[in-house]
């Protein structure tokens, strides 16, 4: 059962990571229907804490409180900073005897550093994802998915997604009645669709591809089209094996895989900037039907093109100027 609570803040945490555990977990929500938890923040040193935003916050307790906590939460600290072995004998002594351990965004490194995540699932921010597969390479990190539970030990992605983490083990503990009342009080869903990977930012890269660059410009310009390696291999003046081997060699993929990042690309910004339907949109970036787009759509961005574009699209007064830009854009390139 689910009922002591505590928060370990380290020296930079970021505020709104600890806001979010404060919020999901220290406020008491029985006249709503929700749960009420022992909530307790605690500090290596207690006293004046300074967030990575340069004010402080005033913590009473110390590492003592860890040992009857039923959950221990990591909120967002430097990842650069070094635990001290008090800290990670901490970590390791609250999953050792049986609680739970949550981190939020960046608090996945404390856990990593304690040696809590090799050989689990684990996640964080998508931008320190690789850096965290790097540091801790007996992790298995998953930078698509919004948070992953495994043995006890949670981790959620970036920020906001600490709310995910923290609805799901209130979920897991004290029932789906329990999430939902608190979810409604933070005026949030009690389960978002997706992960994390529709939140990433993937632009095109520029490819140095001295000898095929023109042909990367014309795929580029004519993703509605049919481009079958044999097309494209006449058009370089090659072989079909010979250009797929020059094709690998200069862009580090396949044709069939670079065309479908492009199509997904231009998908992308059409669902944010356009009023086109999602059949319309499939053909004009080269996936033929809504099917197929779906099935590349969920598969690499890890929810729907609808909820996608629910998500994503731009207000109304933004969006006529989004589609006159976007066409001077398809414009060009055509």
């Amino acid at each position: 059962m689910l009922k002591n609570v505590v928060a370990l803040v380290l020296p930079g945490v970021a505020p709104f990571e600890l806001g979010v555990t404060c919020e999901l977990f220290g406020v008491d929500r029985k006249d709503t229907g929700g749960p009420s938890f022992d909530f307790t923040l605690c500090t290596p040193e207690p006293g004046s804490v300074r967030t990575n935003l340069g004010f402080t916050i005033d913590i009473q307790a110390g590492l003592d409180v860890t040992r009857n906590a039923d959950l221990v939460v990591i909120p967002s600290f430097p990842r650069g900073a070094e635990l001290t072995p008090e800290i990670v004998e901490v970590l390791r002594s609250v999953h050792a005897r049986g609680a739970r351990l949550l981190s939020v965004c960046s608090g996945a490194f404390a856990l990593a550093e304690a040696g809590l995540l090799d050989g689990r699932r684990c996640t964080t921010h998508w931008m320190y994802t690789q850096e965290l597969a790097q540091r801790y390479p007996g992790a298995e990190v998953d930078p698509a998915v919004l948070y992953v539970d495994d043995d006890r030990i949670t981790t959620s992605a970036g920020s906001a997604a600490g709310i995910d983490a923290g609805l799901y083990l209130i979920r897991c503990e004290l029932g789906a009645a329990m999430a939902a009342a608190v979810a409604r009080r933070m005026v949030v869903p009690p389960q978002r669709d997706g992960g994390q990977a529709q939140y990433i930012d993937r632009p095109i890269l520029p490819v140095q591809a001295d000898s095929l660059s023109e042909l990367l410009d014309w795929m580029t310009a004519n993703l509605s089209l049919e481009q079958s390696v044999e097309t494209l291999a006449a058009k370089a003046h090659m072989s079909p094996r010979t250009f797929a081997r020059r094709f690998r060699a200069e862009t580090g993929t396949t044709p069939a895989s670079w065309l479908t990042k492009q199509r997904l690309h231009l998908a992308r910004e059409l669902l944010e900037k356009s009023n086109l339907s999602v059949e319309s949109i499939a053909n004009k970036v080269g996936f033929g039907t809504a099917a197929v787009l779906r099935h590349h759509f969920t598969r690499t961005v890890g929810t729907t093109p609808h909820a996608y574009r629910r998500t994503f699209a731009c207000p109304e007064d933004m969006l006529r100027e989004a589609e006159e830009s976007l066409r001077e854009e398809l414009t060009l390139a055509n």
